[in-house]
């Protein structure tokens, strides 16, 4: 029977939190407050890309935290140049603009695109974004996020977004003949919370070649898919596609709060001094622990692992729930899966926890697995082993 104290009046009500407190976690694994373990195939939804305490990142963290925590973007800081030349590198890209979150860096992507558009002179710049994407909270995020539900008592939101359905090239083409103000394409190479659906590699060639003909910009929202997720440092480097801009956070410092908008090409040249800026973004802590995680994850050898464990997790799922006829589709890329069942299972994250094992569901029938990239063969086979037994027993 699991103890828990009283739930704390003074938060806001934003989350429907499960009953559960965790006190500490190990790689792949976090232990509650009673001291029962479990594996964790979520990562606080793709965020500690690494593991809990890996101790690289740990070192930096603490390395950094005694000698300097923050100054301010009005002085040079040493970690953050060090973490723009590897991200840019790990990127392709030729700049970045560090902040503290996802939703910070398609921010900046966004008034980027604005700005850029504005030198075009086009007086009121729009965006295609696609239906059922996930940008972020803030108002123009949540604007241009597909997602009526999220946006709704938010209103009024901010213009300028035109929306499209995900790999038809055709209604993005129609956008682009009625709409001379278009300057910029946002889109998710895999659709996070829309219910881990991808692009096709078709349609975001198709997109690429649109944007190169209307001059537009090809903006790449890998919050979630960035960092190793997908077996590639970026998703868009498994497409062979070059983007105008990319934004990443969530794996990025494994934990500690950072976000980043790279750019390339005439793109990288928008923002000059005083069009963007954020006080905490890409301080010396966040910066180390982000140095410390694209380090790894660009070691020899480490993309290849993260591709192979998630062939290994693909197969180990789709042997168990082979014939499981509630089950529609296993979909997504390296470690980012996707199980569509054929109606709602939101009832099975509780029923995980039971059984001690950390999952999410979007999109309602969707259950949706982040496991680190560093887990093992091992906790693979313990994953599909815990999950596909409740899979089956709730059809």
């Amino acid at each position: 029977m699991r103890r828990e104290p009283p739930v704390s009046t003074t938060l806001m009500p934003t989350y429907s939190r499960l009953p559960v407190t965790f006190s500490r976690g190990e790689g792949s694994w976090l232990w509650d407050t009673d001291g029962r373990r479990y594996l964790d195939a979520l990562c606080g939804i793709s965020v500690t890309t690494l593991g809990h305490g890996h101790p690289a990142v740990t070192r930096a963290i603490q390395e950094q935290a005694a000698r300097l925590v923050h100054t301010s973007n009005l002085y040079r800081i040493e970690a953050q140049e060090a973490l723009g030349d590897s991200l840019t590198a790990a990127a392709d890209m030729q700049r970045v603009f560090f902040c503290n979150s996802g939703a910070e860096a398609n921010e900046a992507a966004i008034k980027l695109a604005r700005l850029h558009g504005h030198r075009k002179g086009i007086e009121r710049p729009g965006i295609v974004v696609f239906e059922n994407a996930f940008h972020g909270r803030t108002l123009a995020t949540l604007s241009a996020t597909g997602n009526r539900k999220i946006q709704a008592g938010f209103e009024p939101l901010v213009s300028g977004f035109v929306r499209a359905p995900l790999n038809d090239i055709a209604a993005v083409e129609q956008i682009a003949q009625r709409n001379p103000d278009v300057v910029a394409v946002l889109v998710e190479p895999i659709q996070g919370e829309g219910g881990i659906r991808a692009a096709s590699p078709a349609f975001m060639q198709a997109l690429r070649q649109l944007c190169d003909q209307r001059g537009w910009l090809l903006m790449l929202d890998e919050v979630q898919t960035g960092n190793g997720r997908t077996g590639h440092y970026f998703a868009a480097q498994g497409l062979n596609l070059e983007a105008d801009v990319i934004t990443t956070a969530k794996g990025l410092g494994n934990g500690v709060p950072i976000g980043a908008c790279l750019a390339r090409g005439p793109a990288a040249e928008v923002f000059g001094a005083g069009h963007h800026g954020s006080t905490y973004g890409g301080n010396p802590l966040a910066c180390a622990a982000a140095g410390a995680v694209v380090e790894t994850i660009s070691a020899p050898g480490f993309l290849d692992r993260v591709q192979a464990a998630g062939e290994r997790l693909h197969r180990a799922l789709s042997d168990g729930l082979r014939d499981c006829e509630h089950v529609a589709e296993l979909r997504g890329s390296g470690l980012m899966l996707g199980i569509a069942l054929k109606h709602d299972c939101g009832e099975l994250v509780g029923r995980a926890l039971d059984a001690g094992l950390l999952i999410n569901v979007t999109a309602g029938n969707t259950i949706r697995l982040l496991p680190p990239l560093t887990i093992s063969d091992a906790e693979i086979e313990e994953l599909a082993a815990r999950l596909v037994p409740l899979i089956r027993d709730f059809g």
